[in-house]
């Protein structure tokens, strides 16, 4: 039998899925929908990351988060089947992940691990490193490198592991690993405003000012029209660049190794 993977139509499945979900986020059923139609067509955890991410900001963005429909216990309970307790996982994780509660999502990670009946996926564990990362728990790192193993380059899970990256700011060589997992061929497009804002906010912590300037106008120049919200978390970053690198000039005219002028 063809693997599930590679059946025909896959990704078209997977588009429904996602255009149902998002449609209707006042309607508190929509979790549970898309659960069936994840399960429907056997969605894996990469299957589900994809969408359950996007639908999770969707909803948010919307004014409708996915916590105020769903409850920790909805996503701890031993009733549902693999494929739907996965799903209200990850749309709960990722909620919790959008709104920064990184002590709570950890909370709830741990207590999974207590209470599920199977291994957590590698996504679940990639969100859970993003909590660890987020308040700069050097832990965090170990289980950011066992999740990379797994996931090599999946963006979905790349995407999570720098978000926590760029959150924690008081990492061991944060700055740099953030650096070098923005490099890895998933996300080191030269057009993805989200890994270029990320990196910026690395360089400036590195004081590579300049470098980080480059970056944060490629970003903005890559966003696509119509969104205020990212598009003003853009020009925060590129005045905190601009700011620090105004006053470090004022305190050593010369110019820090690295890097360049523009």
């Amino acid at each position: 039998m063809t693997p599930p993977t590679h059946r025909p139509g896959r990704t078209a499945a997977l588009h429904k899925a996602r255009a149902r979900a998002a449609a209707n986020p006042v309607d508190s059923s929509w979790p549970l929908r898309l659960a069936e139609d994840l399960r429907d067509i056997r969605a894996d955890w990469k299957d589900s990351a994809e969408v359950c991410a996007d639908v999770a900001w969707a909803a948010r963005a919307a004014g409708h988060s996915v916590l105020d429909l769903l409850s920790p216990e909805d996503v701890t309970a031993n009733g549902h089947d693999p494929i739907t307790a996965r799903t209200l996982a990850h749309l709960y994780l990722s909620a919790l992940r959008f709104d920064f509660r990184c002590p709570t999502l950890q909370r709830l990670v741990e207590q999974l691990t207590q209470t599920a009946r199977q291994p957590l996926d590698c996504y679940t564990r990639a969100l859970y490193a993003f909590a660890l990362l987020g308040q700069s728990r050097p832990e965090g790192l170990a289980v950011m490198d066992e999740v990379l193993a797994e996931a090599k380059e999946h963006p979905k899970t790349l995407h999570v592991l720098l978000h926590g990256l760029w959150l924690g700011q008081d990492l061991d060589r944060g700055a740099e690993r953030l650096l070098a997992l923005s490099s890895r061929p998933a996300l080191d497009t030269g057009t993805d405003p989200i890994v270029l804002f990320r990196v910026a906010g690395a360089l400036r912590r590195l004081g590579r000012y300049n470098e980080g300037l480059l970056a944060i106008d490629r970003a903005i120049d890559s966003l696509p029209p119509g969104d205020p919200s990212v598009h003003a978390d853009l020009v925060r970053e590129r005045s905190l660049l601009c700011a620090a690198r105004d006053l470090h000039q004022h305190w050593s005219p010369t110019p820090m190794s690295g890097d360049r002028p523009l």
